[in-house]
C-alpha cells in the first residue's frame, strides 16, 4: 500500500509537468519564442531554471552518496568549485551576454558566436552546433538512464519501460510548451528539490540522534571530516593539492554550458540579473550544503543499523522509504521526495533537449537548407527535432549498465573547454577574432578527447599522477591559449565589430 501512495504522488507530479507544457503551448508564435521564450523570463524563473537545469541528479544522488562513502574532502572542494563557478558566471557573464545577444539578434549560442565575429561562412555556427549535438544527445540520454535506474530500483519496473516513459513525459511538455514551459517546470522542480532536501535532512537527523551524535560519530572516523584526506574503512588516504585543483576545476564548466547561458539571454530585463544572481547563488550554496550533510547523516544511519545500503547514491531514496512507512500521508510526502529526484533529472534533460534541437533545427537545418522557412514551419521543425533528440537519447540510454556519472563528467568537460574560453574572450577581449574562435572551440573540444582517452591513461600507466587530472582543466587552458595566439597572429577585427564591442561594454 505504501508503494501505491508513492506512485500516486509521482503520477500527479508527472501529469502536472505535462499540463504546464499545454498552458504555454499558445505562447510559441515563432522559433525564437520556442527556444528563448521571446526574452520574457522573470528573475525568479531565470535564476531557478538555470540552477535546476544545472544540478541534475548529482545534487540528490551523487553529492550525498560521495559524502557518505568518502567523507568531506572531495565533495567540499567540488561543491566549492561549483559555487564559485556559479557566482562568477552570474557576476561577469550574465548581463554582458544578455546585452550582446540582443544587440546581435542571437537566439542560440552558435548564433551568438557567428554574429559576434561576423562569420558569414556558416562554419562557426556549424562547428558549435555539431559540438552541442555531439555532447548533449548522450547527456540527455544519461538523464533518461537515471530515470530508468531509479524506477527499477524503487519499484522493480523494467528499466527500458521506465526509461522510455520518462523520456516521453519530458519530451511531451518540452515539445508542447518549448522554452517557457521548460523554464517554468524547472522553477517548480527546484522548489520540489528544496522541499525534498529539507524533509530528508530533518527526518534523517531525528533518526540519527541529533546533530551532536552525528558529529561525535563521524568525528572519530580517520579523515572523514578532513579537507585534505579521503575516508575509507581501511583508513584515511591523502587528498592533496592536485586532487583539490582537479575538483575545483568543475567550476570552469559553467562558462560554456549552453542551457545555462540561454537563461541569461532570456531574462526580460538585464537589470534584474542582479536579483537572479542573489537567488541563484543562495540556493546553490544552501542546497549543496544540505545535500552534503545528508550524506554525513546517512553514514550514521547506516552505521547504527537504521538503514541497510548497498549503493551510497541511494541514501535519500532509502531515507524516503523509511519515512513512508509511518502513514499514508508520509508515503505521499515520500513520493514527493522521489519526485524531487526525478525533478532534478528532468529539469536538466528538458534544457539539454532544447539546446540540442535548437542547434539542429535553427543552426543547421534552417540556416543551411531552408533559409526562407515560415514561422509555422519553423515551430514544427523545432518540435520534430526535440522528438528526434529524445529518440536518440533513448538509444544512448538503452544499456542499463552505462555510467551516468561518466557521461555527465565528460559532457561537462566538453562544453566547458570548447565554449567556456571563447564565451569569456568574446565578451571581454575585443581583439578576439573569428579565427581565434575557431581555434579555441576546436582546441578545447579536441583536448578533452585527447586528455581523457590518451594522456590520462598514459599517466596512470606510467605513474605520472599529475597527468591524471580532470580533463576540463588542461583543455580549458589549451583552448584559451589557442584563442589568444591565433587571434594575435591573424587580422584584427573590423572597426564595426570593435565599435559594437565598446557599445556593449559601456551599456550599464
Amino acid at each position: 500500500m505504501t508503494n501505491f501512495w508513492i506512485l500516486l504522488a509521482i503520477a500527479v507530479y508527472m501529469v502536472a509537468m505535462v499540463y504546464i507544457g499545454v498552458l504555454f503551448s499558445k505562447k510559441n508564435g515563432s522559433s525564437d519564442d520556442f527556444y528563448l521564450g521571446a526574452r520574457k523570463l522573470g528573475p525568479w524563473v531565470t535564476a531557478m531554471s538555470a540552477e535546476a537545469s544545472d544540478m541534475s541528479s548529482w545534487l540528490l544522488m551523487g553529492l550525498p552518496g560521495l559524502a557518505l562513502a568518502a567523507g568531506i574532502a572531495e565533495v567540499f572542494w567540488t561543491a566549492l568549485g561549483l559555487f564559485l563557478g556559479t557566482y562568477v558566471n552570474w557576476l561577469i557573464v550574465a548581463k554582458r551576454l544578455r546585452v550582446y545577444s540582443e544587440k546581435t539578434s542571437s537566439s542560440t549560442i552558435p548564433d551568438f558566436f557567428a554574429n559576434r565575429f561576423r562569420d558569414k561562412s556558416g562554419l562557426l555556427v556549424a562547428i558549435a552546433a555539431i559540438i552541442i549535438i555531439m555532447f548533449f544527445v548522450p547527456y540527455t540520454g544519461s538523464g533518461f538512464a537515471a530515470i530508468g535506474k531509479l524506477m527499477n530500483s524503487l519499484f522493480g519496473m523494467d528499466y527500458h519501460l521506465a526509461m522510455i516513459l520518462g523520456a516521453i513525459i519530458i519530451a511531451a511538455y518540452t515539445i508542447i510548451g518549448g522554452f517557457l514551459a521548460a523554464s517554468t517546470t524547472d522553477l517548480i522542480q527546484s522548489i520540489i528539490m528544496t522541499m525534498s532536501l529539507v524533509v530528508v535532512v530533518v527526518f534523517g537527523l531525528s533518526n540519527a540522534g541529533g546533530i551532536a551524535n552525528v558529529g561525535n560519530i563521524v568525528g572519530e572516523l580517520p579523515g572523514y571530516i578532513s579537507l585534505t584526506s579521503a575516508y575509507s574503512p581501511s583508513g584515511a588516504t591523502n587528498f592533496g593539492f592536485l586532487a583539490i585543483v582537479s575538483t575545483l576545476a568543475w567550476g570552469l564548466g559553467y562558462f560554456g554550458m549552453p542551457h545555462i547561458l540561454l537563461r541569461f539571454m532570456a531574462i526580460d530585463d538585464k537589470n534584474k540579473l542582479k536579483q537572479s544572481r542573489r537567488i541563484a547563488t543562495v540556493w546553490v550554496f544552501v542546497s549543496m550544503a544540505i545535500a552534503i550533510f545528508i550524506g554525513v547523516v546517512g553514514y550514521v544511519l547506516v552505521n547504527n543499523g537504521v538503514l541497510t545500503l548497498t549503493d551510497p547514491e541511494r541514501i535519500i531514496i532509502e531515507i524516503a522509504k523509511l519515512f513512508a512507512q509511518n502513514s499514508w500521508f508520509t508515503a505521499i510526502v515520500a513520493g514527493l521526495i522521489i519526485s524531487g529526484i526525478l525533478a532534478s533529472i528532468m529539469s536538466t534533460a528538458d534544457s539539454q533537449m532544447l539546446a540540442a534541437s535548437s542547434s539542429a533545427s535553427e543552426n543547421i537545418i534552417k540556416r543551411f537548407f531552408f533559409k526562407n522557412m515560415s514561422q509555422k514551419a519553423s515551430i514544427n521543425v523545432a518540435r520534430i527535432t526535440v522528438a528526434v533528440v529524445s529518440v536518440l537519447g533513448v538509444v544512448f540510454a538503452w544499456n542499463p549498465n552505462s555510467s551516468v556519472f561518466e557521461i555527465v563528467s565528460f559532457a561537462w568537460a566538453g562544453f566547458g573547454a570548447a565554449f567556456g574560453p571563447i564565451v569569456l574572450f568574446a565578451l571581454f577581449w575585443k581583439r578576439t577574432n573569428k579565427f581565434g574562435a575557431f581555434a579555441g572551440i576546436l582546441a578545447g573540444g579536441a583536448s578533452v578527447l585527447l586528455w581523457k582517452f590518451v594522456v590520462a591513461p598514459f599517466g596512470v600507466k606510467n605513474g605520472l599522477d599529475f597527468l591524471n587530472i580532470y580533463e576540463l582543466l588542461p583543455a580549458f587552458i589549451i583552448s584559451s591559449l589557442a584563442i589568444v595566439i591565433v587571434s594575435l597572429l591573424t587580422k584584427a577585427p573590423e572597426q564595426e565589430i570593435i565599435d559594437e564591442f565598446n557599445e556593449v561594454k559601456n551599456d550599464k
